[in-house]
């Protein structure tokens, strides 16, 4: 036909990558970009045999923290001007604090300011908590939360991770306190071949039996 011209469009590319099962081939129709996104694919697909041959066991920190059923009992706000307790007004207020917000929450006990608190006024904010809450700290936030991921690390048993290679997932989206941290590292150390923290394509060695 006269003063037509046809200019390729689209290329094919195929990649021969030894020793990695790819269950799919792929025809570049869109040029570098997506070229690209097929290459990463490519690399996840090598990442994930690598890590199932390897034979690591990772433990994710965040399964053990405590969700959100946290709940903070300020003394300061049935305060005399947030500094002085009396105690018949303390008392009062707690006779008529509606206790129930505090139903099934993980509760820490605290004062924020510097405001000087007789042993005796915890024991009593306890004694009213304590058929409702699921467990009561004393502590501000982060205390709390350290002290309930201790609890739950508790539950775990240190001999089924016999000779494993475990990895402690070192990034993520939820805080881990360090507590968590030495108490699930004290509870493997006996037991397991080697211990390493972050993810299993990029670890930092903590422990090795020899």
């Amino acid at each position: 036909m006269r003063g037509f011209s046809f200019t390729p469009f689209y290329r094919v590319e195929f990649w021969a990558i030894p020793c990695v099962s790819v269950n799919f081939c792929y025809i570049n129709f869109a040029g570098p970009a997506v070229t690209n996104q097929c290459r990463l694919r490519i690399m996840e697909n090598v990442l994930v045999n690598k890590v199932s041959e390897s034979g690591l066991i990772t433990i994710d920190l965040a399964e053990f923290h405590p969700g959100d059923a946290i709940a903070i009992f300020d003394i300061k706000d049935y305060l005399f001007r947030e500094l002085l307790l009396r105690e018949k007004d303390f008392r009062n207020a707690l006779v008529q604090l509606d206790w129930e917000q505090y139903r099934d929450k993980n509760v820490g006990i605290t004062c924020s300011n510097d405001a000087i608190i007789p042993m005796w006024a915890y024991m009593l904010i306890t004694s009213y908590l304590q058929p409702v809450a699921k467990a009561i700290v004393y502590g501000n936030r982060d205390n709390l939360v350290a002290t309930l991921f201790l609890k739950n690390l508790a539950r775990v048993d240190g001999s089924a991770y016999t000779d494993k290679r475990v990895v402690i997932k070192g990034c993520g989206d939820i805080n881990i306190p360090e507590a968590a941290y030495v108490e699930i590292t004290s509870k493997l150390r006996p037991y397991v071949k080697s211990i390493m923290y972050g993810e299993p394509c990029s670890t930092v060695p903590i422990f090795k039996k020899r």
